[in-house]
């Protein structure tokens, strides 16, 4: 019997994992990760370590709310697993920062990525050596094919509306015979019927649809509120530079943008560039939006690291259908990708992820 760290988010998916993971015969232990500063206090795990557990009021709690973590555990003590909510608020203040340095430099961040590679596959198995745990789990839709660590990958969730291995692109490769993905090899409505069969009564919970420390999606307020009022009104431009209106921030745009530019056009209008050093938002037609080649870098690899061209399908955001595409290195960290027909809305900041088929092989971050 194997014991397994599972993050628990209180949700239908890390729920029914739990379960999942228990009726394989495992030994699971739940973990609840939050972010508030909160009183601590020190409990005993059972398992011979003493660890904090964190108690606060509702409310005050950041980013993982108070009623998550009562799901959480609530669908604990009906397993009847171990359950721990441990208080990782200087992880997520880096992951907060990120944001804020992201969007402040012209770029659209993706916070998810960063918390898989810094928080929920990072802290999570430093906790699960600490409890002499074989594995980590989480609800992801995602599978890991082969154990050893020559040729362990990650690949597509069985579910393609549900998929998040693009997400997961930032996982260390060393680290991906330890992870189990209970819920990848299903479909979404059936993980909601096994949960609800297995009396959880969270089955039909509704998936979370916002990033977790900006739960009423006002990214600008949030800017505001954690770095406070910045100075990045600008002009509202064309491609050839002519003036077209104004802006209240920078910040509040990103590439591919078409509602919400608060001008009216004839004809359709994207954001297609973002220019922190002159303040300005370049606005322009789909064909303008176009790109068939990008730049990436701070790259991380599931294979050996490729000496040549190297064909596969490149995803540039999560609901984007991956397109085929020549990948190449052009410095030690710096990835060339050419798509064979031109994209639109390609990103600086955002992730790139490179497949072949349904298997991850690495990615990087558009610049």
């Amino acid at each position: 019997m194997s014991r397994v760290v599972l993050a628990m988010s209180g949700g239908v998916d890390s729920s029914a994992a739990a379960y999942l993971l228990k009726e394989a015969g495992h030994e699971v232990i739940g973990l609840f990760m939050r972010s508030g500063a909160t009183e601590e206090q020190t409990c005993s795990t059972g398992i011979g370590l003493s660890l904090p557990i964190v108690t606060g009021k509702p409310g005050h709690q950041g980013c993982c709310s108070a009623a998550d973590a009562a799901d959480a555990r609530r669908v604990a003590d009906v397993l009847d697993i171990p359950f721990h909510a441990l208080n990782f608020k200087d992880a997520f203040g880096r992951i907060k920062d990120y944001f804020a340095d992201e969007y402040l430099a012209g770029r659209t961040p993706n916070p998810c990525v960063m918390c898989n590679n810094w928080l929920k596959f990072g802290k999570l198995w430093e906790f699960a050596q600490q409890v002499g745990a074989d594995f980590i789990a989480s609800g992801h839709y995602a599978q890991i094919a082969g154990r050893d660590a020559a040729d362990a990958a990650l690949t597509r969730g069985r579910d393609p509306d549900k998929d998040q291995s693009y997400v997961l692109f930032g996982i260390r490769r060393d680290l991906l015979p330890k992870i189990v993905f209970p819920v990848g090899d299903f479909e979404k409505s059936v993980i909601r019927e096994t949960a609800q069969k297995a009396g959880l009564r969270v089955f039909d919970k509704p998936d979370s649809q916002e990033i977790c420390f900006i739960p009423d999606n006002d990214y600008a307020g949030f800017l505001e509120r954690f770095r406070g009022k910045q100075d990045t009104a600008g002009e509202i431009v064309d491609t050839t530079g002519r003036v077209l209106g104004h802006h209240e921030g920078f910040e509040r745009f990103t590439i591919g943008q078409r509602k919400g530019i608060g001008l009216a056009f004839g004809d359709p209008r994207y954001v297609v560039r973002l220019e922190p050093e002159t303040r300005r938002v370049v606005i322009g037609t789909r064909e303008e939006l176009a790109r068939q080649t990008l730049t990436a870098n701070r790259l991380n690899w599931h294979i050996d690291v490729p000496t040549g061209p190297l064909r596969c399908r490149a995803q540039i955001r999560y609901r984007h259908e991956a397109a085929p595409a020549e990948a190449t290195l052009v410095a030690d960290d710096v990835l060339q990708v050419e798509f064979d027909e031109p994209q639109y809305g390609v990103a600086p900041g955002q992730a790139v992820v490179l497949y072949a088929d349904d298997r991850v092989l690495g990615g990087g971050w558009i610049q």
